[in-house]
């Protein structure tokens, strides 16, 4: 199943899906070069929106939840990977604990957990699921709508390492993006390894680092490819200092929201794209921020003034109201032209490690193709693996293969992953610096 594109089957997106099959000997080569130089995310999801005329990735998730909207016909590539990426950190690993994000009656999401803990099982470790709740204080088992359990037990903390009564990890796999800031708990765990590091989190995580990673990458893999970078890059600026409530930093986000439209204007006009170009407001970090706003005119940023506005977190946290001055960016907006069952769709793809190992369609039957679909109401369709879709087919025609659809998806999802290790590298506080 190709998802059906609203857009005619001819035009940029062939091209580029063409250019990158042409391309498969040197892609691939690229990445196993990054890779001897640098270190991939443990794990990560890339949200990537197809207007029809560029291909983009909206957001890089480096704690992913929604494992499991994974297909179990993609579990052997996860457990694969998860082999592959436990072997290189840490080979004699036996235990491994999971620690989850601390909603524990969000049943969605501890379906996530549970489907960790089968592949972290399935790849050879011992596993249990640890929570940093203060309200978790005894073993809890919780009943998943599907007939699954998992258990949450308290976690026990000694002077230098973290673990479960009678239960002593090597590895910890943080399944919780820190949004709150990083507990105590989780800080000088020398004797451990912790996947991903604290900095990964959004108590220090900032989107701008990672999309000034992702634009410096696709320019060289633009050079690389022969295409114009804007393609499969979203163009973007940074707000500092906005306050919607008080009206400051009003007059700067109104200027970089004019700035990016007339970028993306000029754009539209140099491809002959019949489409009005929008822009979305969010904020710099995962935890604060004024939500996800749609502009098309720099004139709506006066309305949103005094506006109370929350950003809720994607895991199912309570909305929090944007307190301070914050940091916003100003994102181009990228249309999502494909639709599965009628419903808006955007894909997912899901990585371990250096690999594609799944993904699925967020769907939602509500939304226009210029909106935000990660709301309730947003379904999960997988990517169709009847077929293996990270092998691209040769001979097949652009836009009728869903092997290649689904290849030119993972290219895009692994070029954000690199940009996170580049953005990892760069804001780790104990990196070695050579003078």
């Amino acid at each position: 199943m190709v998802p059906h594109l609203v857009t005619a089957l001819t035009g940029p997106i062939n091209e580029l899906e063409q250019r990158v099959l042409d391309s498969t000997p040197a892609i691939e080569r690229w990445f196993r070069l990054e890779w001897m130089e640098h270190t991939p995310p443990f794990y990560s999801a890339v949200d990537i929106r197809n207007a029809g005329f560029k291909l983009a990735p909206v957001d890089t998730n480096l704690f992913p939840g929604g494992w499991n909207n994974l297909t179990k016909e993609m579990l052997p590539l996860a457990v694969q990977a998860a082999q592959a990426a436990i072997e290189k950190i840490c080979p004699e690993a036996r235990n491994l604990l999971v620690i989850p994000e601390n909603h524990s009656k969000n049943t969605f999401y501890l379906a996530n957990v549970a489907q960790l803990v089968r592949i972290f099982h399935m790849a050879g470790l011992n596993v249990r699921v640890g929570s940093i709740d203060p309200a978790i204080k005894s073993p809890k088992k919780i009943e998943l709508p599907n007939g699954e359990t998992v258990c949450l037990e308290p976690v026990v903390r000694s002077k230098r390492r973290l673990g479960l009564k009678n239960f002593d990890p090597c590895t910890i796999l943080l399944n919780n993006e820190l949004s709150a800031g990083t507990p105590g708990i989780l800080e000088d765990l020398h004797e451990q390894y912790l996947l991903p590091p604290l900095h990964a989190g959004w108590s220090v995580r900032r989107k701008s680092n990672h999309l000034h990673s992702y634009e410096e990458l696709s320019k060289r893999f633009g050079k690389l490819l022969g295409i114009d970078p804007w393609l499969i890059n979203p163009i973007y600026a940074r707000a500092e200092s906005v306050d919607f409530a008080e009206g400051r930093g009003i007059d700067v986000l109104t200027s970089h929201v004019d700035a990016v439209l007339t970028k993306v204007r000029r754009k539209y006009k140099e491809y002959g794209i019949n489409e009005k170009p929008f822009v979305v407001v969010k904020g710099d970090t995962g935890a604060e921020g004024p939500g996800v706003i749609t502009i098309r005119d720099a004139k709506e940023v006066e309305a949103l003034v005094g506006k109370p506005r929350g950003a809720s977190s994607a895991k199912g946290g309570a909305a929090r109201e944007q307190r301070e001055p914050g940091e916003v960016i100003v994102q181009e907006g990228v249309l999502t032209n494909e639709r599965v069952h009628n419903g808006v769709a955007e894909p997912v793809v899901y990585m371990m490690d250096r690999y594609v190992v799944g993904g699925f369609y967020r769907v939602h039957a509500e939304r226009n193709p210029d909106e935000n679909l990660k709301s309730p109401g947003a379904s999960f369709v997988p990517l169709a693996f009847s077929e293996s879709a990270h092998l691209p087919q040769p001979g097949a025609k652009p836009g009728a293969s869903a092997p290649n659809r689904f290849y030119m998806y993972g290219v895009v999802g692994r070029l954000a992953m690199v940009a996170a290790s580049y953005e990892m590298e760069a804001t780790d506080p104990d990196a070695e610096i050579y003078e």
